[in-house]
């Protein structure tokens, strides 16, 4: 009843953050470049690594501007932040339309999408969800962030058919259109934020709880979850963006790829889904343990060399529950082990470690496949990485901000 009582009165903040954390920096550039690479290979002849290396460009802007957004979001707000920022991505992914073939240009645009657009990252919309929820935090979380499993499943075969209808730059136009026309909206109606404790007298949680920044900058747990991470970054955020390539290079048809690939999506809401339900009843690095070791798998049978459509779909659904639950985990531990009276700082400080594996490993991995024409190697350094990271969580250490304390 209780967890009831959450969602009756915070469910326009998890639908708006759904639509804006799918509209957002983090899922529509990532999970459209892949569709977008062989076009631009063949107007301006640039290697996949150099156009994987946007992702990057877009890295060390959003490792920059990741704690300065949770900073502004704490003082200023999370919806003035939120809706500032979905207004101004629209604008910026406008202008990949206008690429003349100058590298320079391309990563000057990736850098100015993630300077505007860092607001729409997950950190300022669950800074939100975590205001708003307690009792029902993880599964919150799991919904409001099932916007990127959504975006993963149906932008690549959007901008796939706005390709073929209206070319490459007719296609960023419709992208820029859509954080524009849904998000936006959305979050001007939608994004109100009533900060509450569904309990039995329905007290007021005021997001007092917790430590700043330089505190848990001085706590080895903060690096702990930064280090575990990183490695599991790196092994979901290098393959997902590279899945054309790789799954070309392996024989399948043009055909069979987009039958495939976009079912990342929906394995992606799966993980959202099914680990923020488990965060709030199990430990959540019991979770994460389960949940990212197990689809290694996928970065095995990825290294293999043989690749069949099964195989394919099998490491597609691998790939989507991790990537489901990572966003998940790294919000709910923030707000387990530091509170929300900081959390955006906090967040946004530990999204760097994040984006640093993400961002870089798509570049990483193209330049594999350009030097050796095969992924098969790094694939293996992947499934390594997820596994050790997944267990360093252990390390952790029971909860300090949790329901009893709050109502304590």
């Amino acid at each position: 009843m209780a967890g009831y009582q959450e969602f009756r009165q915070g469910w326009g903040v998890v639908l708006a953050s759904m639509l804006g954390i799918a509209l957002g920096l983090s899922p529509l550039p990532f999970y459209t470049i892949g569709v977008f690479a062989p076009h631009l290979v063949a107007s301006f002849h640039w290697s996949m690594a150099a156009i994987m290396g946007g992702l990057s460009a877009m890295t060390i802007v959003v490792v920059l501007m990741g704690p300065v957004v949770g900073w502004l979001a704490d003082r200023v707000g999370v919806r003035t932040v939120a809706i500032s920022s979905v207004c101004l991505f629209g604008v910026a992914m406008l202008s990949f339309a206008l690429q003349n073939g100058s590298l320079w240009v391309y990563y000057g645009t990736w850098s100015l999408a993630a300077i505007v657009g860092s607001g729409t990252l997950p950190v300022t919309w669950t800074r939100a969800i975590n205001v708003c929820f307690e009792r029902r935090k993880g599964l919150a979380l799991g919904l409001a962030l099932t916007g990127t499993g959504v975006a993963g499943f149906l932008l690549k075969p959007y901008t796939a058919f706005m390709i073929g209808h209206f070319g490459w730059r007719g296609a960023y136009v419709a992208l820029a259109l859509l954080p524009l026309c849904i998000a936006l909206p959305a979050a001007v109606m939608l994004f109100k934020i009533r900060p509450t404790i569904a309990g039995t007298h329905h007290t007021p949680l005021q997001p007092t709880r917790g430590i700043a920044l330089s505190e848990a900058l001085r706590d080895w747990r903060f690096w702990l979850i930064g280090a575990a991470f990183l490695p599991i970054s790196f092994a979901i955020g290098g393959p997902i963006p590279n899945m054309e390539s790789m799954l070309t290079s392996h024989g399948l048809t043009h055909e069979q790829i987009l039958s495939i690939v976009p079912f990342i999506g929906f394995f992606v809401v799966i993980g959202r889904l099914l680990g923020g339900w488990l965060v709030d009843r199990i430990w959540a690095p019991i979770v994460a343990a389960v949940m990212l070791s197990l689809p290694a798998t996928s970065q095995i049978l990825l290294a293999e060399g043989a690749v069949t459509p099964a195989t394919a779909l099998l490491s597609v659904a691998g790939l989507g529950l991790a990537a489901g639950v990572e966003y998940d985990l790294l919000a709910f531990l923030t707000a387990r082990y530091f509170g929300t009276l900081h959390y955006g700082a906090i967040y946004g400080a530990l999204y760097g470690f994040f984006a640093i594996g993400a961002g870089f490993a798509s570049m990483i991995y193209a330049h594999v496949f350009d030097v050796s024409k095969t992924f098969d190697g790094i694939f293996l350094y992947g499934a390594l990485g997820m596994v050790a990271g997944a267990l360093l969580l252990f390390a952790l250490g029971p909860y300090r901000y949790n329901v009893e304390h709050a109502e304590r």
